[in-house]
């Protein structure tokens, strides 16, 4: 009788082999067992939102901040490999009758957010509002530029009055009209079921003296200052990227606010193994099969290793 080849066994082992490979497993040894091969990671990465503009004085606003960039989707990272995180920190609010400040970028692997642009202020050189992931809220009638796929326009001020609004991911901010309001923040945009359905980057409202303020948009923005109400700008959402409320530098409480920080989740099967460097500050919670990781701080040589 003839002996045993092991064809089969080996024919088995090389099938299930090229079917891990195929579809991205993590290693030989099965999902989460500690090898290298890739995975697929859902992703949204939120850069910090922008400060909001320093009006100068006498009633006339200054502009929102615009939300920081928003990106989302899905990404292949190699397994065993440190790859970057960083979180970017808010815009500060403008002083002095100035622009706020751009927010920091937020990074995953090779997918970077860029910061949301500072709303306009009084300054002549500083009027219009900063272009970023979405664009700041202008003092006077230029508009301020968003990145295309990462969010909007601020909208338009009118120079003697209101500010407009920052740009937010969904939305475009709202222009101001002289004598009635002041523009609002643009709307943010929610991240998907996967990664828990949170509404981030909305955009700074614009600030007034005595019209209409303009409120911050969905998803963390500020909402701009209402002097002549004892009304004061308020700060983008921390971890959510939101622009900062416009400040109009009527008296010493009518300044802008800064904008919120943004936030980094990332969505992996719970089998495998997730480590963060030192400098990472990040909760996770279980989301259908996959655990899903909402970092909040993370420098610029931060790493996150997936095995």
């Amino acid at each position: 009788m003839a002996e045993p080849t092991g064809q089969g066994t080996l024919g088995h082992l090389s099938s299930l082999t090229t079917m891990r490979l195929k579809h991205g497993s993590y290693s030989l040894a099965g999902a989460g067992g500690g090898g290298g091969g890739s995975f697929s990671v859902e992703y949204l990465v939120v850069a910090g939102g922008g400060g909001g503009g320093h009006g100068n004085g006498a009633g006339r606003g200054g502009g929102g901040g615009g939300a920081g960039g928003f990106r989302t989707g899905t990404l292949s990272v190699t397994g065993m490999v440190a790859t970057t995180v960083n979180v970017g920190a808010f815009g500060a609010a403008g002083v002095s009758t100035g622009r706020g400040s751009i927010g920091g970028n937020s990074v995953f692997s090779t997918i970077t957010s860029t910061g949301g642009g500072g709303g306009g202020g009084g300054t002549s050189g500083q009027r219009t509002g900063g272009s970023g992931g979405s664009g700041g809220g202008s003092w006077d009638a230029t508009t301020g530029s968003g990145t295309v796929g990462q969010g909007n326009n601020g909208g338009l001020g009118t120079s003697d009055n209101p500010g407009g609004g920052g740009g937010g991911a969904s939305t475009v901010g709202a222009n101001s009209v002289l004598g009635t309001s002041a523009g609002a923040g643009g709307a943010g945009t929610a991240a998907s079921a996967a990664l828990g359905g949170v509404t981030y980057a909305g955009g700074g409202g614009g600030n007034t003296y005595n019209a209409t303020q303009g409120l911050g948009g969905s998803g963390g923005g500020g909402n701009g200052g209402k002097a002549q109400a004892s009304l004061y700008a308020t700060a983008g959402a921390t971890n959510k990227g939101g622009g900062g409320g416009g400040g109009g530098g009527f008296n010493g409480s009518d300044v802008p606010a800064n904008g919120g920080s943004g936030v980094v989740i990332l969505a992996i099967l719970s089998t495998a193994t997730v480590t963060f460097s030192g400098g990472v500050t990040q909760t996770s919670t279980t989301i259908g099969a996959n655990k899903v990781y909402t970092i909040t701080v993370a420098g610029v040589s931060d790493t996150v290793t997936i095995s």
